[in-house]
C-alpha cells in the first residue's frame, strides 16, 4: 500500500481526494465524500475525526448501511468470493485464513447466531485480537441489544479506520494505534545482562494450534533487538515467552546437573490493552526465574 502525504491529501481534487480513502471505510465512499469537504485537516486525528463525524452524524438507514457493507468473519463462501485488499489483510493477520475445522464451525455458529438477532454481521477490529479474544467478544456482544450493538459496531468501524489511515496517511501527528511488547533476560546468578539467548513468542490458542508469531536473541544488554511485536495493535490473547537458557549457561561454563534443572523456561501472560506497553522479562539463574509486567 502506497502511502500520501497529508498536505498532498489537502490540496488534492475532490474526486482525488475520495479515491484515496474511499476504503478507509468498508465500501462507503460517501464518508471520505464528506470529509473532502472539511479540508484542510491539521492533521491526521483531525482527519479521522471528521471521518467518524461523518459516520455519526449519517441517518440511521445510513449507518445501518454502513455496517451491512462488511463481510462476516472467517467465512469461507466470502473469502471465495473476494474481500477487499484492506478486509483479506486484517482477517489474516489474526490468522482467520488458517483455521482448524472446530475453529471455523465455531465461527459460523457465532456468526449466524448474531445475524439472526441483529440483522447485521458482527464487525471488530480484527487487528486488535487473537482469534481466540474475537470468539469471546462475540460472545460477549450476543447478549447486548440492537442499539449498543450498533454503536460497538461503529465504534469498532472507527478503530478500523484509525489502522487504516495509520497505513495510508503520512503525517506530523501519529494516531495512537500501536502497541508494544518488549522483554529483556538479566542474569542473576552474574547480576548482569544476559546475551545470545533465543526467545520465542507463542500465541496460545484454545481450539487450534498455538502459533510462533516472534522470534529473537538477546543483545549485548539483554534486550532483543526489536520489539517482540511493535507499530502494529497488540492482539488481545494469551501468550508464552519462550527463553533458552539452558544453552546459555552450558556456552559459559557453568556447571549444571544433565540434564540442566533449567533449560527451556515458559512464561505465560496475557494481553488486554492492545495500545498498551507490556515489558516482559526475564530475571534467571541456573536454577531459579521470575518476572513481572514492567514499562
Amino acid at each position: 500500500m502506497s502511502q500520501i502525504a497529508l498536505s498532498d491529501l489537502n490540496t488534492a481534487s475532490f474526486d482525488d481526494f475520495v479515491a484515496v480513502l474511499e476504503n478507509v471505510v468498508e465500501y462507503s465512499p460517501w464518508i471520505a465524500q464528506e470529509a473532502a469537504a472539511r479540508r484542510p485537516f491539521a492533521g491526521i486525528n483531525q482527519l479521522h475525526a471528521a471521518l467518524m463525524t461523518a459516520i455519526q452524524s449519517a441517518a440511521p438507514d445510513a449507518q445501518l448501511a454502513l455496517i451491512r457493507a462488511h463481510p462476516d468473519l472467517a467465512n469461507k463462501a466470502q473469502r471465495a468470493a473476494g474481500l477487499t485488499a484492506e478486509s483479506t489483510n486484517e482477517q489474516n493477520s489474526a490468522g482467520l485464513d488458517r483455521l482448524s475445522e472446530a475453529e471455523y464451525a465455531a465461527f459460523e455458529r457465532v456468526n449466524n447466531a448474531y445475524r439472526e438477532k441483529f440483522g447485521f454481521p458482527y464487525i471488530v477490529c480484527v487487528r486488535r485480537h487473537t482469534k481466540d479474544s474475537v470468539l469471546r467478544d462475540f460472545e460477549t456482544r450476543l447478549r447486548n441489544i440492537a442499539k449498543t450493538e450498533t454503536r460497538r459496531a461503529i465504534e469498532e468501524i472507527g478503530r478500523i479506520a484509525a489502522l487504516r489511515l495509520d497505513q495510508l496517511v503520512v503525517a506530523d501527528d501519529r494516531l495512537k494505534v500501536h502497541g508494544r511488547l518488549s522483554t529483556h533476560v538479566l542474569d542473576n546468578h552474574i547480576g548482569k545482562p544476559a546475551p545470545g539467548i533465543a526467545v520465542e513468542l507463542v500465541e496460545l490458542a484454545a481450539l487450534g494450534e498455538n502459533r510462533v508469531i516472534a522470534r529473537g536473541v538477546t543483545n549485548a544488554d539483554g534486550r532483543t533487538d526489536q520489539p517482540l511485536i511493535g507499530g502494529r495493535p497488540l492482539p488481545i490473547g494469551r501468550y508464552e515467552l519462550r527463553f533458552n537458557v539452558g544453552r546459555y549457561y552450558a556456552e559459559r561454563n557453568v556447571q549444571l546437573p544433565d540434564p540442566p534443572f533449567l533449560d527451556e523456561i515458559p512464561l505465560r501472560f496475557a494481553i488486554s490493552e492492545p495500545e498498551g506497553h507490556y515489558h516482559v522479562p526475564l530475571l534467571v539463574t541456573p536454577w531459579s526465574y521470575s518476572t513481572y509486567r514492567g514499562s
